[in-house]
């Protein structure tokens, strides 16, 4: 991807201060953060201990996923001392063959976080304003110039979620769309036909929608499809061989997961719901990725990689998304506080038959990304979330010796409270 005068000037400032110092260059655009430094006092700072993975705890989250009504689930844990990966029952329940950690599979709206990278860099590169109305780039697209691109990202437009209307009876609502394949324009007078939520900018309301019109801002403004941006931007520069856009094609391509939708009535049977072109979702929810690829790149963008330092500290400033003060929404990117108070980054995915966790600390050190090859079964998602707790958090210590945890107000259990909620769901 050819870069930018000003990220040249910055590879050039960073290649000067390299051989400077006398070592090897950094391979990015950006400089990877600092590590904190000892205390001026004279003596090392103490930093704090990194609780070890507690792998027993993830495959129970991954086994509750599967009680919950996953055919099978899995999570990849990426630490300083190296790569750690469960999986549980099946991938395909017509095969019977076993989970396995290497396969594909759709990954839902931790496609936005991708979609907000390539967003934000065509900020960087001088080609939109975040504070600008969206209007500006799309003339008479959205009624109110008031909705700008920031208001995007942070789901903050009042554009309603036309998922809500399109999937109010699930199995019905997904097979009307399966095969179906939408224009943008398509999309959002879906949501237009509905009452706006809120006015700009004055709370936070999840909507596909959102996303949507950033696909169209990025294919106005590169003058090229979606995919090709994510590709040049994302998926080459960081090896991501098994992660694509994949619009209309309604095939995964090479070993992949099959995802099974859940029906509105408790009990129904299973419908299989791998196949399907997506194009409810396209920028906001098409990307099909892999356990390892979604450990990659949310290291790597948590790691200054593909987004200079300003940028990514407009990316990281979050607002709550729920009352606990637990869960909190930035640029296209979540952050959660876990029960031992560590903050990770990252988003969760829906889409028919698939839940998906990808999160990072902020230093980009330890990363987990987990699937269940379920959806529409709100208990599996959250069972699912529990990896994270289990990863990052470490075995959990008794009873008594918790109250720290249950003192702070931001650091809860994530398994204490429902999974947020990406689409519409019954159970």
């Amino acid at each position: 991807m050819p870069l930018s005068s000003h990220r040249r000037l910055a590879v050039s400032a960073t290649l000067l201060a390299a051989l400077t110092a006398g070592v090897a260059p950094a391979t990015s655009a950006f400089a990877a953060p600092v590590a904190p430094t000892a205390a001026t006092s004279g003596t090392a700072a103490k930093t704090p201990a990194v609780p070890a993975p507690d792998m027993d705890g993830v495959v129970a989250a991954l086994n509750s996923a599967m009680a919950n009504g996953a055919p099978g689930a899995m999570a990849r844990f990426v630490g300083p001392d190296g790569v750690r990966s469960r999986t549980v029952g099946v991938q395909d329940r017509v095969s019977g063959a076993a989970m396995d950690i290497h396969s594909r599979f759709r990954i839902g709206s931790v496609s936005k976080t991708f979609s907000t990278v390539v967003l934000l860099q065509l900020v960087e590169e001088g080609r939109l304003q975040l504070d600008t109305p969206v209007n500006t780039y799309l003339p008479g697209l959205l009624p109110d110039d008031r909705i700008t691109v920031r208001h995007l990202l942070t789901h903050r437009s009042g554009l309603a979620d036309y998922t809500n209307a399109m999937f109010e009876h699930t199995v019905p609502g997904f097979e009307a769309v399966r095969n179906r394949v939408f224009s943008y324009q398509e999309l959002v007078d879906l949501s237009l036909s509905e009452p706006r939520t809120t006015e700009p900018g004055v709370s936070y309301q999840y909507s596909n929608a959102n996303f949507v019109v950033v696909g169209m801002l990025i294919e106005k403004l590169t003058g090229r499809p979606v995919a090709d941006a994510y590709e040049r931007r994302i998926f080459k520069p960081l090896k991501l061989t098994k992660t694509s856009y994949v619009h209309p094609d309604t095939r995964i391509k090479g070993a992949h997961v099959r995802g099974y939708l859940h029906p509105d009535e408790e009990g129904g049977a299973l419908v299989d719901s791998t196949e399907q072109t997506v194009s409810w979702a396209q920028s906001a929810g098409a990307v099909i990725s892999s356990p390892a690829d979604l450990n990659t790149f949310t290291s790597a963008l948590m790691r200054g990689r593909l987004l200079s330092p300003a940028m990514m500290e407009a990316m990281t400033t979050v607002t709550p998304t729920d009352a606990a003060s637990t869960r909190f929404y930035g640029l296209g990117l979540r952050r959660y506080n876990l029960s031992c108070g560590t903050q990770v980054y990252g988003h969760t995915g829906t889409v028919q038959g698939f839940y998906t966790y990808t999160f990072s600390t902020r230093d980009g050190r330890r990363s987990v990304s987990a699937m269940a090859n379920t959806s529409n079964h709100g208990a599996a998602n959250t069972a699912l979330g529990g990896t994270l707790e289990a990863a990052f958090c470490g075995k959990k210590p008794a009873p008594a010796a918790s109250s720290r945890a249950a003192a702070s107000p931001t650091a809860r259990d994530l398994t204490s409270l429902p999974a947020e909620r990406d689409l519409p769901e019954r159970h």
